[in-house]
C-alpha cells in the first residue's frame, strides 16, 4: 500500500502519481488530504484499489477503466463520469450529473444524487442510497439505476433504453417514459445488490421504462415541416 497527501502536491502531480503507481503494480492506493479538490484520479486504465479519505470535488474518478475506487465523504458534479469498468463507492452525497455517459462497472452513492443523475448512460449499474434529483435518466441509452429513495421530477426523460428503479416516490414522468412493475427476480437481484453495498432495506420498487414512442419517426411531422 502507498499513502500520498494530496496537500503536497498539485493536482497534475497528484494524478500523474497515482497513474504511475497503478502502472507498477500497486495493489492499494491511499489519498489523504483531498480538500474537496476537482479532477481527482482521473483516466487511468489500470487495475487498482484507490482510497480517497475525505470529499471531492466535481470530474473525480472520470473517464476510467478497471480501478476500484472508495471515497469517503461528499463528490461534487460529474463523478465517475464516462467510466468504462471498474466501481465507485461514495459513502455521502453526490453533485449533479454523477455518473454522466457512464458505459460499464457499478457505482454507489451512500447518500443523495443531484439532478440529472445517470444521464446519457449506456451501460453499467448506479446505486442511489438517498434520493435523486430531476430529470434522473435523462436520454437514457442503456443500464440501470436504482434509486432506493424517491425520484424527482422528469423521470426518464426521453430516455431510449435501460431501466430506472425507484424504491420510493416519483415526482414526475418525462417525455416517453412509464412506470411498470418489477418481477420477482428483478427485485431479488437488485436485494442481493444493495446488501452487497451495506443496505439491509428491502423497498419494492417500481421501474421506470421507455415507451419507445420516440424511436419512431412521425410520417405526419415529415409532411408539417415544410408548412412551418
Amino acid at each position: 500500500m502507498v499513502s500520498l497527501d494530496a496537500s503536497q502536491m498539485t493536482t497534475r502531480e497528484l494524478n500523474s502519481q497515482i497513474k504511475e503507481l497503478a502502472a507498477n503494480g500497486t495493489g492499494k492506493i491511499t489519498i489523504s488530504n483531498p480538500a474537496a479538490r476537482h479532477n481527482i484520479a482521473v483516466g487511468i486504465l489500470t487495475e487498482c484499489e484507490i482510497e480517497i479519505e475525505g470529499s471531492v470535488g466535481y470530474y473525480v474518478a472520470t473517464l476510467l477503466d478497471g480501478p476500484r475506487i472508495k471515497i469517503d465523504g461528499n463528490a461534487g458534479w460529474a463523478l465517475g463520469e464516462n467510466m468504462m469498468s471498474g466501481s465507485i463507492s461514495l459513502t455521502k452525497s453526490a453533485g449533479a450529473s454523477v455518473a454522466a455517459s457512464m458505459r460499464g462497472g457499478e457505482m454507489f452513492i451512500g447518500g443523495d444524487a443531484g439532478a440529472r443523475a445517470g444521464i446519457s448512460m449506456k451501460g453499467g449499474t448506479l446505486i442511489i442510497g438517498g434520493d435523486s434529483g430531476f430529470l434522473t435518466g435523462f436520454m437514457m441509452q442503456k443500464g440501470r439505476i436504482i434509486v432506493c429513495g424517491d425520484v424527482g421530477d422528469a423521470a426518464g426523460d426521453s430516455m431510449y433504453e435501460g431501466t430506472i428503479y425507484c424504491g420510493g416516490e416519483v415526482g414526475t414522468l418525462g417525455a416517453d417514459a412509464k412506470i411498470e412493475e418489477s418481477t420477482e427476480g428483478e427485485l431479488i437481484e437488485i436485494w442481493s445488490l444493495l446488501e452487497a453495498n451495506g443496505i439491509s432495506e428491502r423497498p419494492h420498487f417500481r421501474k421506470i421504462v421507455s415507451q419507445k414512442n420516440l424511436y419512431h419517426y412521425d410520417e405526419q411531422e415529415r409532411h408539417e415541416r415544410p408548412l412551418i
